[in-house]
This record gives structure tokens, sequence and C-alpha cells, in this order.
């Protein structure tokens, strides 16, 4: 009996259509970052509905090319079309993904993964590692505005107010450490909030610390932020009131080490907040939309920058609460709690 004799057709054509929508995103991330780069999708945003024509007119682009995207986007479900008036709109609901929430941000970092395939494929055969500073730009770039919409939203308004007095010590005056900084997103929102604090980031790859200096110029923060390459197990000073660590734990080769480097850098009150993506401790209980990103993430990504450090834990960016606090513990911190959660995020708080 031939293997095509023994196959559920329904299966294989249910498959073959979540497959179809893979493919299809996969190009449609490419008309996603042209729509950002190009100004598409803010000129449509509260225009109501416009014509190919108009909209090329108003983003000085050819007509024929925004006519093809404008299908696709229509298809895709990013605007909606009228084919009585032959008008494109793009809904509020769509806009505020799209702009605010930065979506496109998502786009870039996914593609910029995807383009160190070959790197990844090669460690798959080898066991070896594939630095975070092996990547392109648009990894760094695109991290950045992957996270960033939720450090805005909930960093300073929800997370750390959750921690144990950490809060009424920012707003009278702290020593802050923003470790594995990258471009400084959540460094310089934490500034912006409590003038009266001072703040280091810290990173070990010195493109995104240059670009972080730059972004905290143009914030107007940078009299009270310092940026500077040191990598999370050495990185300088001690008598912090907090430490911070944004989605990157999980990448690091010794979380334990750094997790002893933090514990020796704290003052005897202070507090390490530790955000990582949110993830059940079984891997059954995280095949959803949100492990499948952070899984797929995690295979191009993390688990790779990983294995290419000294230990090379590899706990990967689905790790689960039970292992981060035994990262934890094993370090020598005694008072672990979860004190925050979103959809994407768990927020911990460790203590000595």
């Amino acid at each position: 009996m031939s293997t095509q004799q023994t196959l559920d057709h329904g299966k294989v054509n249910e498959f073959l259509g979540k497959a179809i929508q893979d493919v299809g995103a996969s190009f449609q991330a490419g008309l996603v970052l042209i729509g950002d780069r190009l100004g598409l999708y803010r000129a449509m945003a509260g225009a109501g509905g416009l014509t190919p024509a108009e909209l090329a007119k108003r983003t000085g682009t050819h007509q024929r090319y925004v006519t093809e995207w404008l299908a696709a986007q229509a298809a895709g479900g990013y605007v909606t079309y009228d084919a009585t008036t032959g008008r494109f709109t793009l809904p509020p609901e769509q806009a505020f993904v799209l702009l605010d929430a930065d979506l496109p941000g998502a786009f870039m970092l996914g593609i910029g993964s995807v383009h160190g395939e070959s790197k990844v494929a090669d460690a798959f055969r080898t066991g070896t590692g594939v630095g975070w500073h092996e990547h392109e730009t648009g990894v760094f770039e695109g991290c950045e505005r992957f996270f960033r919409p939720a450090y805005a939203m909930h960093l300073t308004s929800q997370w750390i107010p959750a921690l144990e007095g950490a809060q009424a010590r920012l707003e009278a005056g702290a020593r802050v450490a923003d470790v594995g900084c990258g471009h400084g997103a959540s460094t310089i929102i934490m500034a912006q909030a409590f003038p009266q604090s001072i703040f280091w980031g810290f990173d070990y790859h010195a493109k995104s610390i240059e670009w972080a200096r730059r972004a905290a110029e143009k914030a107007g923060v940078a009299d009270r932020v310092t940026f500077e390459v040191a990598p999370a197990s050495r990185y300088p000073g001690t008598g912090y009131d907090l430490v911070t660590f944004f989605d990157c734990l999980h990448d690091m080769g010794d979380p334990v080490g750094a997790a002893r480097h933090v514990r020796q850098s704290l003052a005897p009150s202070g507090a390490w907040m530790i955000v990582e993506p949110m993830a059940h401790d079984r891997l059954e209980d995280n095949l959803n939309p949100i492990g499948r990103l952070y899984y797929a993430a995690s295979t191009l990504l993390c688990t790779p920058a990983s294995l290419s450090q000294d230990v090379g834990l590899a706990l990967g960016a689905q790790a689960g609460e039970t292992r981060l606090r035994k990262v934890l513990t094993d370090a020598g911190f005694r008072r672990v709690r979860r004190v925050a959660e979103t959809p994407a995020n768990m927020v911990l708080e460790a203590r000595a």
C-alpha cells in the first residue's frame, strides 16, 4: 500500500491551508516593512478611503506598485476594500496595531532572524552557537521595536510598582543597572519616568551601545544615563538599588554566573527585576500562538546565542518559571516571586 493511500485527505487539506497561510505571511512580512518604510500606513491612518492613485500621490510613490501592495494588504485583512468605490481603508484597530503598537518591528525582527538561517543551519550540524552580534542590523532594531511598546505600556505603570518598595526609591533617587539593554529602550523609559534616579545600561554588543547613546541624547536623558559595553557577568559598579534584565536572561550562556554577579552588585536592600517571555513549564502547555512565536525566535536567535557562550546552558525563550527560579536560587537568591505578567511576559522579583 502506498503512503498516499493511507492519508487522511481532509487532514492533508487542513494542514496545507495552515501552511499556505504561513507562506503568505512570509511574503506579507516584506510588504509590511515596505508600508512602514514608505509611510503608506501612516498616510492611510484617519484618511478614510483612498484610491491607489491618491495614496501614491500622498506618499510620493508609484501608483502601480501601490495598487498591487493595497491588493495584498486587503487580501490579508490589513486594510479593507470597497468594491463600489475602488477605495481602500485602514481601520482604526489595524492602525493602532501597525503604528502605535509597532507591529512592523516584529516583522523586522522576524525577517532579520530568518536571514541568519544558513548560519543557524550550520550550527545545527556542529552544535556550536551563533552570537547575537553575528546577526544583521534588522535583528537589533527589530528587537527594540518588538519589545518597546510593551515596556512603554507596562514598565513604569505596572511592573516597577509591583516590586516591593522600588517605586518610592526610584522617585527619591536610586542607582539602576539595566543589563542586556540593547538599544536602550527600557533604560530610557525608566529614566524619563524617574528624573531623580541615575541609570547605567550595559550590553556586550558595541553597536547597540552606540545606538543607545544616540537615543539617550535624543530623549534628553543623557545627563543621567550612561551606556557602557560590558557582559552580564562582569558589568561594573556596586550598590545598585535596582538591577533589571529585560528579555535577555535566557539568551545568556551562563545565566547562573550572571545572576551571581547581580547579587554581588546589588545594595543590601536592592531588588533584581527579571522580565522574561511568558511560558508554562511544560512543552504541551506552550503549544499556542505565543509559544509558536517564541519557540521559533528561540531556535533562530536565543538558543544559538547561548550556545555561542561559555557554559551554553541554552534555557531558550520558553524556559518557564520553574527553570528560571532554579537559576536564581542556584545563584543565592532566597526570595523569588512572580510580581506581574502579560500574555507575552512574566516579571520576577529576586532578592538576596
